[in-house]
């Protein structure tokens, strides 16, 4: 039976999942995967399968915030997916994090309205600690920049107190803002998917989000060697993870 949303068939037998937000992503992640199918595209949700180093991989677009992103979550939950990496961008929050460093978040801030539908505000928005340490390890073993901390998962880039609650949670120690890590770890650990969310950082803390997402769509250096990157890392986590799970 197909997905109403993601249109994908529950017969795939396929474990593993990235997550990116832009549909135009996959094509950056058919490079790096091998036996690449497309399979569906419906409204924000483009997906297709492939296999990196023999093990069978999904990818589907989720769209913008996480409300689109919990429909994908659920879904391929549905189809029996157990493991599921976002790949997405991020504005930094804090100095020091340049353009194309990757952010591994360890928890996120609840700030969004996706995550709150599922559950209180005080049931945490973790990562899978296996997951989240295989990320670590494939870029440390590549010698990549990154950086392990909280992100804040928001729910519009445009309300009127975004700067200073930018200001707000950049104070209060975190590194990076997007809108789908939130709903992303919360419905992972309610489901029982394991979760992890890589992003890449496409604007430097005080620039304007607009014009940097901009040169980020664009294709600018170095924020799409970042994508290369994040992608890269993903794949190789989650191959790593399967190896644990055999």
């Amino acid at each position: 039976m197909l997905q109403p949303h993601i249109q994908l068939p529950d017969d795939l037998n396929i474990r593993c999942a990235l997550l990116p937000g832009d549909p135009a992503r996959l094509d950056a992640i058919a490079r790096q995967l091998q036996d690449v199918e497309e399979l569906a595209y419906n409204r924000e949700f483009r997906s297709l399968r492939g296999t990196y180093r023999g093990l069978p991989v999904l990818a589907v677009s989720t769209g913008i915030g996480g409300s689109s992103a919990g429909i994908a979550i659920e879904e391929l939950k549905n189809i029996g997916v157990t493991a599921m990496v976002r790949i997405g961008s991020c504005g930094a929050l804090q100095k020091g994090i340049a353009l194309g460093d990757l952010i591994f978040a360890c928890g996120a801030i609840r700030d969004d309205g996706a995550s709150k539908a599922y559950a209180d505000v005080r049931y945490p928005a973790v990562p899978d600690t296996a997951l989240l340490g295989h990320c670590i390890a494939a870029a440390r073993d590549r010698g990549w920049p990154h950086h392990v901390g909280l992100v804040h998962s928001h729910e519009s880039f445009y309300i009127d107190t975004n700067d200073a609650e930018s200001a707000h949670w950049s104070r209060l120690g975190a590194l990076g803002a997007d809108m789908e890590t939130a709903a992303l770890f919360t419905i992972g650990r309610i489901r029982g998917v394991r979760t992890a969310s890589i992003l890449n950082n496409v604007v430097l803390y005080g620039e304007d989000t607009a014009e940097s997402i901009g040169g980020y769509v664009d294709g600018a250096d170095p924020a799409a060697r970042g994508e290369e990157r994040e992608i890269a890392v993903a794949l190789e986590a989650l191959y790593r993870l399967s190896g644990e799970d055999a």
